[in-house]
């Protein structure tokens, strides 16, 4: 990691995460003066954070992407997520008794990742609850990630664990998935081996449950397919 300076250009794109978007000019002017932070220029390839580590700081992704994975009981690594900036992560983990990671943290690309410490964090939010408000609503739906991810990993075939993530990607009105991973990502992040993804995949193609288009996205036979409970 190399420290490099922080200037409006970033102070834009910080003000622009869910996690402080939506302060007022007061908070935001007094968060720059008060929050003991450090901004960061990481390679590719560098590991931010690894698992089973304690999570003393504030971690928020300036610029770049992150891949998130763990380490199972059976030594393999699983593919979590990935994290594309600009967005803040393990935030729940920062005050939380056992505090550390659940898995490791690091960077595909370039990146830009700015840190502060604990002790200035949790000064600010006990004292603007307005800051207090975006830290729980931004924790929140970092743990709605960690249930849906738990939700895949506990389905027992193939089909099944495709199935709960294609209805999880869907948004409403729609029957074509955007897919943001690649096979291989997205065999890794369901568990499974690519040859298996492949396979089934070219199953539920030949059963005309999917059909591949443009960029890699999937279109969904709703009227064929039984959505996963």
């Amino acid at each position: 990691m190399k420290i490099i300076e922080f200037n409006d250009y970033y102070k834009d794109i910080l003000f622009s995460i869910p996690l402080f978007r939506d302060l007022n000019s007061h908070i935001k002017k007094r968060l720059i003066q008060e929050l003991d932070f450090g901004l960061y220029h990481i390679q590719n390839n560098e590991i931010v954070a690894e698992q089973g580590e304690a999570c003393s700081r504030l971690y928020i992704l300036l610029k770049g992407e992150l891949e998130v994975n763990i380490i199972d009981a059976n030594g393999n690594e699983v593919l979590i997520e990935n994290i594309v900036a600009p967005r803040a992560f393990a935030t729940p983990h920062l005050f939380k008794e056992d505090n550390r990671f659940p898995a490791t943290f690091k960077t595909i690309e370039e990146s830009i990742l700015l840190t502060a410490t604990k002790d200035s964090t949790f000064r600010l939010i006990s004292e603007c609850p307005d800051i207090l408000r975006s830290f729980l609503c931004v924790s929140g739906k970092c743990n709605v990630c960690t249930t849906m991810r738990l939700d895949i990993l506990s389905r027992k075939t193939i089909r099944e664990r495709i199935l709960v993530y294609f209805f999880k990607k869907l948004n409403k009105n729609s029957n074509v998935i955007k897919m943001p991973h690649t096979l291989t990502q997205l065999a890794e992040y369901l568990n499974v081996t690519r040859p298996a993804l492949s396979t089934e995949f070219n199953k539920m193609e030949k059963e005309g449950l999917i059909k591949r288009i443009s960029d890699g996205n999937i279109e969904l036979n709703l009227a064929k397919i039984k959505k996963p409970i």
